[in-house]
């Protein structure tokens, strides 16, 4: 079951690093999401998260924050959490 957190919205290439903004829900270190967009569709677990260049451990409704990503993403992809 999938549940929609929010969206990317901007991509850092280099580093391989996501902005997420999530619009509904929580993430926690460790949940497993599932990043969709036009040409993007993939799997991954959560790592580590950042807001304002601190780690966090969860993050909720509101924030925006940084993850690295498994693979490129675009802005405007949709973030699902995906639940067992």
């Amino acid at each position: 079951m999938e549940q929609e957190l929010g969206k990317i919205t901007h991509f850092f290439d280099k580093i391989s690093v996501a902005v997420l903004r999530i619009e509904e829900g929580s993430l926690n270190v460790g949940d497993k999401i599932h990043v969709k967009g036009a040409i993007t569709d993939f799997l991954q677990t959560v790592d580590s998260m950042q807001v304002e260049h601190r780690s966090v451990e969860s993050a909720k409704s509101g924030d925006a924050i940084g993850m690295k990503t498994a693979e490129p993403v675009r802005a405007g992809d949709i973030v699902f959490k995906v639940s067992a």
